[in-house]
């Protein structure tokens, strides 16, 4: 967007209510023609709304949302290929199947969580296939990192429970250097708010002290 389109956005999006907490500020309408219901991102997940994380990264409510074409389970095992917890017995916004095997179960949040820590080796946790499940799992709003994945990152040698204690901005711009961190103010560290395995100072990333969450590109 141009400056002028944004400001655009921002007075139209102050004019809508989101359709699931009611309050002003929805800057987000499903794609569906002729639909006019608006959300805020963070309201999504509680309105079952989806927004796909590539291309012209189109959003859908409950209603219009694309939908999982699975076939009848060979096995009626109802656990999380991931978590072990117990699923729906249906494919729903919650419950998610592989499109390749047409076997394996997991929970939204459950699959979610892999496609971060996995990053570019994202596959099904049960046949392993990628392409077909990555393309489906993009399409029904599970983002994807584009990082290795998070255990062969060097961050995973750290001692357990340590955390990042490192700015990782491009550039730098505090006087104490990139492992300085103050408690509050522009020194602060802010770990991503998704891997936590990359930090910056607030002021080395224009972050106000206000703002509560930062992703690094990767993510």
């Amino acid at each position: 967007f141009l400056v002028g389109d944004t400001r655009h956005v921002i007075r139209e999006a102050a004019k809508k209510s989101c359709f699931i907490c009611y309050k002003m500020g929805a800057s987000i309408t499903c794609c569906e023609t002729g639909c006019d219901r608006t959300f805020h991102l963070p309201c999504a997940p509680d309105g079952e709304c989806v927004t796909q994380y590539f291309g012209t990264y189109r959003s859908f409510c409950w209603e219009h949302r694309p939908q999982q074409a699975m076939q009848a389970r060979p096995s009626q095992d109802n656990t999380c290929s991931i978590c072990l917890d117990t699923v729906e017995n249906k494919i729903s916004y919650k419950t998610m199947g592989c499109p390749a095997c047409q076997d394996a179960r997991f929970h939204r949040q459950c699959i979610q969580r892999l496609a971060l820590h996995a990053g570019i080796s994202f596959r099904c946790p049960c046949c392993l296939n990628q392409e077909p499940f990555m393309m489906e799992m993009l399409t029904m709003g599970i983002r994807l990192s584009k990082r290795p994945p998070s255990w062969e990152s060097v961050q995973v040698v750290r001692p357990l429970g340590q955390r990042h204690g490192r700015c990782d901005a491009g550039t730098c711009l505090c006087p104490g250097g990139r492992e300085h961190a103050e408690e509050e103010g522009p020194w602060q560290l802010q770990l991503c708010s998704s891997c936590a395995a990359e930090g910056t100072h607030r002021h080395c990333s224009s972050l106000g002290n206000s703002t509560y969450s930062w992703e690094c590109n990767s993510c």
